[in-house]
């Protein structure tokens, strides 16, 4: 059940309130009675299905529980299956249970259907007259007439302002005009009702709902003249009804034992389908049974066969390892012994290269000491050459100073005496030896290139 079907079936039940306020006092009390065993039966079977719901899953986390940190055994699968059994057995109790529950209850619901619909019709009688059933013995002074000609005016007035304004809610949705008809009676159709009308109908504009009012004053003032008219009308149609309605119960007292005949056989039908479903069902056990047997057996097979598997791929892993380790020993010996011979060959290299070093170290010592002695040598030589200068131009400068000096213009564009004297020790420009030209020291790498 959708919940908008819910929300229209509680909506349904404030009309008991309504019933109250017109005096229908034994229909409200057979509604409230009703509804309160009603109420009683959804609680026991919501404990009920409760209880059931608590035993499957306790079976469920029972199974669980055996499955922690458990090795496969014969006896432990024989209580698995135990187990197993107990919660199928427990789920198909209750989906069986809640089945036959739904049937009764659409059962119930078709029954209610047809009742209703009887129910509707012998209202319709009530405040209408149908053509005669010609099944019915005809009286000898009755004629043939058109329906509603012997209506009285009151009846036909109401029905043709029901036709042309929309039926009994006046063109509104029932359940509006229902909270119409709420507010409306608890403010006595005072005009103070507009304002909570307009709350219950937010649909609707006040001026709709001062129409559906004006419709509602001019159906009620209708429905009294037909009352006062059915009340006048009744004293002379009450045989007719009387013998109308007493045939309609027999028909629908045959229609009901048919009913019940065609019920007893769905019912009937119903249990050999069960006990067929139940057949099915051990059928269906046993060769799931016999199914898991074999599975077990191919299990343990399958299992056996794996161990083996897995204990021949560990001694194949371990004789691999065993010769990788070998192989792994030689490389690191070979290895070790190209190692130390390769720093036998450095060694040897290193000593050779010192060696090496040591003579070209010594060869330049020597010929540094060599250049070093042949510039001292040369360094004595001016020393001695510029103090014996020195000693000729004092003894020169004596002369000059003792001797009578004339004066001669032309001297002045004559070399100096000692210019001469420096010109014979120097002599021309670039015409002496070369006694020797240092350079840098070449490296040993670099010779020969």
């Amino acid at each position: 059940m959708t919940r908008r079907q819910i929300e229209k079936l509680e909506k349904e039940r404030t009309l008991s309130v309504q019933c109250r306020k017109n005096g229908w006092t034994d229909v409200s009390g057979e509604l409230e009675e009703y509804e309160k065993v009603l109420e009683e039966e959804r609680k026991a079977e919501k404990m009920n299905l409760q209880k059931q719901l608590v035993k499957i899953h306790n079976g469920v986390r029972k199974f669980q529980r055996q499955l922690i940190d458990v090795k496969p055994t014969p006896e432990l699968i024989e209580r698995l299956k135990e187990i197993m059994s107990e919660v199928e057995i427990s789920i198909n109790a209750l989906k069986e249970e809640e089945r036959s529950c739904f049937e009764e209850l659409l059962k119930e619901e078709r029954v209610c259907r047809h009742e209703i619909a009887a129910s509707e019709k012998k209202i319709e009688n009530w405040s209408l007259v149908v053509k005669s059933d010609p099944k019915l013995p005809k009286a000898p002074s009755a004629k043939t007439k058109p329906w509603d000609r012997d209506l009285p005016a009151e009846i036909k007035a109401l029905e043709s302002f029901l036709q042309k304004t929309g039926g009994l809610h006046g063109g509104w949705d029932q359940f509006d005009h229902q909270a119409f008809l709420k507010v409306w009676t608890k403010h006595s159709g005072q005009p103070s009702y507009r304002k909570e009308a307009k709350l219950y109908l937010p649909g609707k504009t006040l001026e709709e709902i001062e129409q559906h009012e004006d419709w509602h004053q001019e159906l009620i003032c209708l429905q009294d003249r037909k009352r006062e008219a059915i009340r006048r009308w009744k004293a002379g149609k009450q045989q007719d009804r009387q013998t109308r309605i007493q045939s309609q119960e027999e028909v629908e007292e045959s229609e009901k034992r048919e009913k019940d005949a065609k019920s007893q056989a769905e019912r009937h039908k119903a249990e050999e389908e069960k006990r067929e479903a139940a057949r099915q069902l051990e059928e269906w056990r046993e060769e799931k049974r016999k199914k898991q047997e074999q599975e077990e057996e191919q299990r343990l097979a399958e299992e056996i066969q794996k161990r083996r598997r897995a204990k021949e791929e560990r001694r194949r892993q371990l004789e691999v390892k065993l010769t990788v380790e070998e192989q792994l020993r030689l490389k690191r010996e070979d290895e070790e012994e190209q190692m130390r011979m390769r720093r036998e060959e450095e060694q040897k290299e290193m000593h050779e290269r010192r060696r090496e070093a040591a003579k070209g170290i010594k060869r330049f010592n020597e010929r540094d000491l060599h250049k070093v002695e042949s510039r001292l040598q040369e360094k004595q030589l001016k020393e001695k050459e510029e103090e014996e200068r020195h000693q000729r131009i004092a003894a020169k400068l004596k002369e000059k100073v003792d001797g009578h000096i004339s004066r001669d213009p032309s001297r002045l564009t004559r070399p100096t005496k000692g210019w001469e004297e420096r010109m014979k020790n120097i002599g021309p420009s670039g015409g002496g030896p070369v006694l020797q030209m240092f350079h840098r020291a070449v490296p040993s790498w670099r010779q020969g290139l």
